[in-house]
């Protein structure tokens, strides 16, 4: 019976996670070659095959000398039983098709010089419809010809596709595991730093890893989220400009984080350093080896940043570097801090993704439109309309300031273009700095079992599970914060609550604002135990 309950479940989520398909594959075949190209078309209209093998071939005349407004000057021996390709202007869609259903043809391909948009008509003239109705590319009707000659037979089916893409398992994977390993480093730098403070004999020494800047003063964090706000602002009226502004300071930050990132790791194994010196200055072999590669990376990527094919792979790897040395550089000294900077954080990313739109000219999120680029396809999508380029288009400039994974269920059709599932970078690392925090204190109470650690990523696992539900429930993008911040904070202040330790994880550490060096919160040498007796 619990198998039987899970299969119906199981089921129905797929099933409701079909959506309506608005691009379309057209198949050509002269019996020697095939290839196929892009159709957009509406399921409002007559439905498609799912299947090459269902599909019905047809003979594909080219009519293209005239745009079917009226059946004058057009045999209906030459269209009876066909596939008329027609160019597009002068009338409506629906004019097209039913001039063309009304000489016996079996479908309607509409050539298109300009973008191909979702074929669409008033309500009463669908039902007056009963062929396929599709728009392709008039170069891609041109390579036809020069492929196959005049004589064609044509397929049209639309794949299915699904809400539920294997690329959100990976940005799942991807976000856990950079934040995760963040704050796993954060804290063993803290608890290196602390051994290193008791073998001096408790003096307080300068920081070497944790945290080389940290929050502790509430009016920083609302300065420095009053300048995310002014640098977004001005993202948008100048993106043009400082696009390339935003790619340079991250070729620069990302090499030096991925030499960071694999720098540890080496240590980590115990690989041993070589050096020599040359008038004085001493060189480590392994370092200069390392910037050789993290550099070579880096710049690969700001050469070959707007191939989509491949070049995703390289961003995402410079990404979790980003994310991970930001997570070990910047520190939270307490909770107070962590609620002000996240609930700042929170409304910011609400606001640019939810209100802005009302005061923006084509009703686009700031958010989303510097996220994108404002030539971005994807923000000529509305509801179930698609618009897909005619001609090449010039690569528009996007900010790297986002995860990257292809949708692997289109990817094998993605005539179209390739579609990509993306996540800031901002929904990593601030839950990421509550992490990191949260790791840290684990290391100032001496925990084991590390268990505000591991409930915050618990927390951060679910938000993001969440995050993906009701973006696939509502069919848009999400502000990932307004649910990652509720499940992280909520999560982290009902453990320190039910553990006893409100108080000591609120205050967090004490800080000297001259000095930025810390002091334990607890004496060294505390048993492995919470205030009350409690074990961790």
């Amino acid at each position: 019976m619990p198998k039987a309950v899970g299969i119906v479940i199981l089921s129905v989520v797929l099933w409701t996670s079909q959506i309506d398909c608005q691009e379309a594959i057209l198949h050509i075949d002269n019996g020697t070659a095939n290839k196929e190209y892009c159709l957009v078309y509406s399921q409002s209209w007559t439905s498609l095959s799912q299947t090459l093998e269902n599909a019905e071939p047809y003979p594909l005349v080219n009519l293209t000398s005239t745009v079917l407004c009226d059946p004058s000057g057009v045999k209906p021996d030459a269209v009876q039983g066909k596939v008329p390709v027609v160019m597009r202007g002068e009338c409506d869609f629906s004019q097209k098709v039913l001039v063309a259903q009304g000489l016996g043809a079996k479908a309607l391909l509409i050539a298109s010089n300009t973008s191909l948009i979702t074929p669409s008509a008033n309500e009463s003239e669908y039902a007056k419809v009963y062929i396929p109705l599709a728009l392709m590319r008039y170069r891609d009707f041109l390579d036809a010809q020069k492929v196959f000659g005049e004589r064609m037979e044509v397929k049209l089916y639309a794949p299915p596709q699904t809400k539920i893409d294997p690329s959100i398992a990976v940005m799942l994977l991807i976000s856990i595991s950079t934040v995760a390993l963040g704050g796993y480093w954060s804290g063993a730098c803290e608890r290196e730093r602390l051994s290193n403070i008791a073998a001096g004999g408790g003096k307080g020494e300068p920081k070497a890893d944790s945290g080389d800047l940290s929050l502790y003063s509430p009016l920083k964090v609302v300065i420095f989220v009053a300048l995310m706000c002014g640098m977004l602002v001005l993202m948008y009226f100048f993106y043009n400009i400082l696009v390339y502004v935003i790619i340079a300071i991250f070729c620069l930050a990302s090499a030096t984080a991925l030499f960071s990132c694999l720098d540890a790791v080496l240590d980590k194994i115990g690989c041993g350093t070589m050096s020599f010196s040359i008038r004085n200055w001493s060189f480590s072999v392994r370092s200069l080896i390392l910037a050789a590669v993290c550099i070579s990376i880096a710049v690969i990527w700001g050469v070959y940043r707007n191939e989509d094919g491949w070049i995703w792979i390289l961003q995402d790897l410079l990404g979790i570097a980003f994310c991970l040395n930001f997570m070990k550089t910047i520190s939270l000294s307490n909770f107070k801090i962590c609620v002000i900077l996240l609930s700042l954080l929170l409304v910011y990313d609400v606001f640019f993704v939810f209100i802005t739109p009302f005061f923006t000219k084509n009703g686009v999120s700031i958010m989303v439109q510097v996220a994108l680029g404002p030539d971005a396809s994807g923000e000529k999508t509305q509801g179930n309309m698609v618009e897909v380029p005619a001609e090449p288009q010039a690569p528009s400039e996007k900010l790297p300031v986002v995860m990257r994974v292809p949708r692997f269920a289109a990817w094998a059709q993605n005539l179209c273009g390739m579609q990509f599932s993306i996540l800031g970078y901002g929904d990593i690392i601030v839950p990421g700095l509550l992490v990191a925090y949260c790791s840290r204190f684990d290391v100032w109470i001496n925990s084991t079992k590390k268990i505000y650690f591991v409930s915050s990523c618990i927390a951060y696992l679910l938000g993001m599970g969440v995050t993906f539900a009701v973006m696939l429930l509502s069919g848009m993008g999400q502000p990932a914060l307004l649910y990652l911040v509720p499940f992280t904070l909520i999560t982290s202040c009902l453990v320190a609550v039910y553990r006893g330790e409100i108080k000591q994880f609120w205050a967090g550490t004490t800080y000297e604002v001259l000095d930025s060096s810390r002091e334990p919160l607890l004496p060294e040498g505390r048993a492995d135990c919470s205030v009350g007796g409690e074990r961790c």
